[in-house]
């Protein structure tokens, strides 16, 4: 699914529901539902402002296929798009490989296979240009079963309807089965790391309150020599 923010915003926000997410009904419902919702909203249109950034991110598996283009809507239909409207963009992967690059262009396309699983962020940039300009950015982005075009593979091997829906399906069952190890693999790791942070705050806890007991033991201690001076006690 994308998800579009600017530059300047770039945080991760992960909410864990750990009653929710041990059981298999719940990953199976959230799988099946992404990948309704991607068959559906898997392009968009977003503006771009002269002189500034905006990167969208795509969470990929390892060794999936993903294609993508973009373009950007001419202002003046007949004529060709000026300078000032083109843009420049980069595909990096989580390790910050670069996929694509392009410069000052007015469209284009990338594909390959994710050689590692995670948020794939594409950035696109305008140059500088007074007063502001807005470019309206069309942007589709494929991974997964959705990558395939489906209609070159039914006319180059000539299939029936029937066979070419149930290789569809049989495709996006095998998506789903392969979605649910990914989840299991996240839910491990972000299990692994709440163990972590739950074991470290405990020891930071623990030596919070040792240096606590230690101060007010040295505070009694140097009243009472303080008294004992002065000859209260």
């Amino acid at each position: 699914m994308l998800k579009l923010n600017s530059a300047s915003d770039s945080s991760i926000q992960e909410n864990i529901i750990s009653t929710m997410s041990n059981s298999i009904p719940f990953l199976l419902f959230k799988v099946i539902a992404s990948t309704l919702m991607f068959r559906f909203v898997n392009s968009l249109q977003f503006e771009l402002k002269s002189g500034h950034t905006k990167c969208i991110s795509e969470d990929i598996k390892h060794n999936a296929v993903t294609v993508g283009k973009y373009s950007v809507v001419n202002p003046n239909d007949g004529y060709p798009i000026p300078d000032s409207h083109k843009i420049s963009g980069r595909v990096s992967s989580p390790l910050g490989n670069s996929y694509h690059d392009a410069d000052r262009a007015e469209s284009g396309n990338f594909a390959f296979t994710a050689a590692e699983a995670g948020d794939y962020i594409a950035c696109f940039w305008a140059p500088d240009h007074y007063p502001v300009l807005i470019l309206n950015v069309e942007f589709d982005w494929r991974s997964g079963v959705a990558a395939k075009d489906w209609l070159n593979v039914a006319k180059k091997g000539k299939i029936e309807v029937m066979e070419f829906e149930l290789k569809k399906l049989y495709d996006t069952v095998t998506s789903i089965h392969d979605e649910i190890f990914y989840l299991r693999e996240r839910e491990e790791e972000m299990q692994d790391l709440n163990m972590a942070t739950n074991s470290k705050m405990f020891t930071f806890s623990f030596l919070s309150i040792l240096v606590c007991l230690s101060v007010a033991g040295l505070q009694l201690w140097h009243l009472k020599t303080f008294f004992e001076r002065k000859k209260l006690l």
